[in-house]
């Protein structure tokens, strides 16, 4: 049932919306940590490798997926927030229509690129199989990994946050079972934890298409919603498009950033791994954030509401600077004791491989407080369909500092991995920067605006 987010307490609204956002985020990133932690009681740092590379290339895939599902959950935000309901069954409808074409012929063409993807990623030989049998499995189910993605920024564009979690949570549970299954009792390995994942995203769509049919949400869709029309997919592509290349090319950042570990070694590419993980709850509240401020500001600027907008983007900073500063500093004095839990310490290598991990988790983590600081800001422009802002600092930020400074502070240190570590938080840095001239901006067009409706009437009268 659809949600009007435009009214009462902003602060009460931003906690009260992003909360069981949180809550999704926190089952999604238990859901892939799963395969990582369950493989690693069962298996040795070779299958821990497959999947910590494999479930990268596929966290990519999905991140995209989710970025150019914002453009639907934009215009449906507006379309709710102006109470025009003919054209946000439009945009669901055609949304459907782009999403599933898309996803069969990302199916096809994945499938027959997994052992060139596997290649690029420097996959150290020992864990070249068991990525392939990873990816291999994932790929089939795309078409479930979009669905899932399609569901839940319909429902979040509606102001509704609380089905997508409880649709995650389905995943969750029937993720663990599964990998228990597979990887424990069946001995799969890496393809027994993408066996886990795909079957697990699959009853959560179905879980998800069962309370769709009986449940009222106010919006009647019809066949004819469900027709390509230009205007609407040119809207759902314009802010979809540059949103989901942002998150592309942080990911390819972020994998660029893997291969130089892997290069390392076998007990480097582990460590990094394994940080990745642990660095996805790290941005559960940023991640949050962003969505949440791009779902409220939608609705309040369809509503004309511009000062609600920009204060639930205030307290979006503010929630995200506090929890980045005391993740970074807990981190300080736990890295090894939170690394230390998918590694299996009986096997060679392992105590290494929980030294190198902590090591880059203390410079890495403090990318908690800046990320969580531009994520605010990206959702607050992809609100107002400036998605290409997101895409441009993001872009100048890996260009000019995330990958180049990997790069070089790899080759400069290598026996530790804690430089290394602080090139993502440099990168976010220089993109918090750029979101604030942005914003100074923004604002300083905003006024001249106002004082120009101002002055029209009083010209009018004369």
């Amino acid at each position: 049932m659809e949600k009007n987010l435009t009214s009462g307490s902003v602060l009460k609204t931003v906690l009260q919306f992003s909360l069981p956002f949180l809550l999704s985020y926190f089952l999604q990133t238990l859901y892939g940590m799963a395969d990582l932690f369950i493989i690693g009681q069962f298996n040795g740092v070779d299958s821990t490798t497959a999947v910590s590379i494999g479930s990268q290339v596929m966290h990519m895939l999905t991140v995209m997926i989710v970025g150019l599902a914002m453009g639907a959950t934009v215009l449906i935000g507006r379309a709710v927030g102006s109470q025009q309901q003919e054209q946000a069954a439009r945009v669901i409808g055609n949304t459907v229509t782009l999403f599933m074409t898309l996803s069969l012929l990302l199916m096809a063409g994945l499938l027959f690129a997994v052992k060139p993807i596997t290649a690029i990623m420097s996959t150290p030989a020992e864990a070249v199989f068991g990525t392939v049998s990873y990816l291999t499995v994932c790929f089939l189910g795309i078409p479930f990994i979009t669905a899932y993605n399609i569901i839940s920024s319909v429902f979040r564009g509606m102001g509704d946050s609380k089905s997508p979690m409880y649709f995650i949570a389905v995943a969750c549970a029937a993720n663990i079972l599964l990998d228990y299954l597979f990887i424990g009792v069946l001995g799969l390995h890496a393809a027994g934890a993408a066996l886990g994942t795909t079957l697990s995203q699959t009853i959560s769509v179905i879980t998800a298409m069962a309370v769709i049919c009986k449940r009222k949400t106010g919006i009647k869709l019809t066949r004819r919603d469900f027709l390509p029309h230009r205007e609407t997919m040119e809207g759902l592509l314009k802010i979809g498009i540059p949103v989901s290349l942002q998150e592309g090319f942080i990911q390819i950042s972020f994998i660029v950033i893997t291969v130089i570990a892997n290069k390392r070694g076998l007990n480097d590419a582990a460590a990094v791994g394994i940080v990745e993980k642990l660095i996805g709850i790290m941005f559960l509240i940023p991640s949050t954030m962003l969505s949440t401020v791009s779902a409220l500001s939608s609705q309040n600027i369809g509503a004309g509401k511009h000062d609600r907008a920009r204060l639930t983007l205030r307290y979006a900073v503010l929630i995200t600077a506090m929890w980045g500063i005391a993740a970074s500093l807990v981190m300080q004095f736990a890295a090894e004791s939170f690394v230390s839990l998918f590694v299996d310490q009986t096997q060679t290598g392992s105590m290494q491989v929980i030294t190198l991990g902590g090591q880059y988790m203390r410079g890495y983590v403090w990318d908690c407080v800046f990320a969580g600081i531009h994520f605010s800001f990206s959702g607050y422009f992809c609100a107002y369909g400036l998605s290409m802002i997101p895409f441009l600092h993001n872009s100048l930020s890996i260009i000019c500092a995330r990958i180049p400074l990997a790069y070089l502070l790899s080759k400069h240190f290598t026996d530790t991995l804690f430089p290394m570590g602080l090139s993502s938080p440099a990168g976010s840095l220089l993109s918090v920067l750029i979101c604030i001239g942005v914003f100074i901006w923004m604002r300083k067009q905003q006024a001249k605006e106002d004082e120009k409706n101002k002055i029209s009437p009083i010209h009018a009268g004369a």
